[in-house]
């Protein structure tokens, strides 16, 4: 049995039991009991890794009351190789859509593009002319409630309609109900008729109003603003410090799996 550590005192990111109880059902089990004991729970380990997001430390600078950096590290890596951050997105996801009362796939999402600065760090990068950003893109599709649906990371340089198709073709064969994208007029031209063609989705550009000057909520188009608003909250997104895209990606489904488990903390201590 792994010891837990409760003399220590909680930081603003730790997981409340209800969250525990929401994420730990989600978390792969050892495949055999051979090998050294485990020392740190895994809840331990997810409380590090929710501190490492939250403050945007470096995983060297991890507090000496939490697991040593190189097993949350460890962990972190292993659960990014074999899917386990964009598996448990999924699955609360999908609970908080049924807690909204929608049905757990959603029939519509919204695509935008991010662009954000990368550091001295090793890694892909470039220069997005339009935004004057060196660094890498997140594209990222949600849904209408603003979680996300899938990430793409790629260097800034990539046209968002080259991008968004890295992202749709990701997305394809995740989700059978979607019929309906919106997206700004960045993504106007061919990747309409390419999104029809390959993915059966009716790409809906939504524009802004040339009469009306200056900032504009457009339609749709603020729900994902309120997404990036959420992520700006975790201070390892504020820059792109990862050498890897698939490091990044992660970082962001971590960052989501918070949001969504204070979400559904949220919406259960609501309800009657």
């Amino acid at each position: 049995m792994a010891e837990q550590n409760n003399t220590r005192k909680p930081y603003p990111s730790d997981l409340t039991d209800a969250e525990w109880g929401k994420i730990e059902p989600l978390i792969p089990k050892p495949k055999s009991n051979r090998g050294r004991k485990r020392k740190h729970t895994i809840r331990e380990i997810l409380n590090a890794i929710f501190y490492i997001v939250r403050a945007g430390c470096a995983w060297r600078m991890l507090p000496h009351d939490l697991p040593p950096w190189k097993t949350v590290y460890h962990y972190f890596r292993l659960w990014r190789k074999d899917g386990t951050w964009a598996h448990i997105n999924a699955a609360l996801r999908a609970e908080l859509r049924e807690a909204e009362g929608r049905d757990p796939q959603p029939s519509a999402a919204i695509l935008v593009s991010q662009s954000v600065k990368t550091t001295s760090t090793k890694g892909v990068r470039g220069y997005d002319a339009g935004k004057k950003v060196k660094g890498r893109k997140r594209h990222i599709l949600v849904d209408t409630l603003g979680l996300l649906l899938m990430i793409v990371i790629h260097t800034a340089d990539i046209q968002d309609r080259d991008g968004a198709k890295l992202v749709l073709e990701k997305a394809k064969p995740l989700f059978p109900r979607l019929r309906l994208i919106w997206a700004d007029g960045g993504y106007a031209g061919r990747l309409i008729d390419w999104a029809m063609a390959t993915c059966n989705w009716v790409l809906e550009i939504v524009k802004r109003d040339r009469n009306v000057k200056g900032f504009q909520v457009l339609p749709r188009r603020w729900v994902v603003e309120r997404t990036f608003g959420w992520l700006t909250h975790y201070r390892r997104l504020s820059k792109d410090y990862e050498v890897l895209t698939e490091t990044s990606e992660a970082m962001v489904y971590a960052a989501m799996t918070r949001v969504m488990l204070r979400r559904l903390g949220t919406a259960q201590a609501a309800s009657p």
